[in-house]
């Protein structure tokens, strides 16, 4: 015996499984904008934390050159 779909189903089917896809897209770039913005505050802390010891490295030279 042959199951017979209505349009109706067929239609349900193809909606339910682009909205599956869309879903699954959306949380893979999800992800990837997660981690991208991640490393960019990595990367600009790690900048921040270089200029905090390039401006205390500079006063204690400075320091060092009035005394």
């Amino acid at each position: 015996m042959r199951d017979h779909l209505s349009k109706a189903e067929i239609r349900k089917d193809a909606l339910q499984g682009t909205v599956e896809a869309a879903a699954s897209t959306v949380g893979q770039v999800a992800t990837i904008i997660t981690g991208a913005v991640r490393d960019v505050a990595s990367a600009f802390g790690g900048f921040a934390t270089e200029v905090f010891e390039i401006r205390d490295s500079a006063r204690r030279a400075s320091e060092q050159t009035e005394d």
